[in-house]
């Protein structure tokens, strides 16, 4: 009997010193800088990235990151990421950066401008929507 209030004792203490401890692990993170990046620093970065790419998991790392941010990608952007993809052969890839754009634009509009400026590297490269190609 003794042995239970012991423990029950203990496990008591330390759901105490737990829960003194638990606030400085929910800190919010502290960022240093101030500086925040504009879109023309922003579109620089990816198209630098792009260029650079030379296997396919970068390029997808790559398209994931920058999808992710709550902004449509620029037009440079969508053009390096198209070339990187078939630079390396990676067709399916090339094909879905159109089906992100499709669904990071606010209106179809955007989408059919999108198309209509990367038209040019599309005709160069060979590279079709999944609608072109029947899907």
């Amino acid at each position: 009997m003794f042995g239970i209030r012991a423990a029950i004792k203990n496990a008591a203490v330390a759901r105490v010193a737990f829960a003194q401890r638990a606030p400085s692990a929910l800190v919010a993170r502290r960022y240093y800088s101030d500086h925040e990046e504009t879109y023309e620093e922003f579109t620089n970065r990816y198209v630098k990235f792009f260029e650079n790419v030379d296997e396919q998991f970068e390029l997808q790392r790559g398209l994931n990151n920058c999808f992710a941010y709550d902004l449509v990608p620029d037009v440079a952007i969508c053009e390096a990421a198209l070339r990187a993809a078939r630079r390396i052969d990676d067709y399916a890839t090339a094909v879905r950066v159109f089906e992100a754009l499709k669904i990071k634009v606010d209106k179809p509009s955007q989408y059919e401008d999108y198309l209509q400026a990367l038209k040019p590297v599309m005709d160069e490269l060979g590279v079709q929507t999944k609608e072109e190609l029947g899907f």
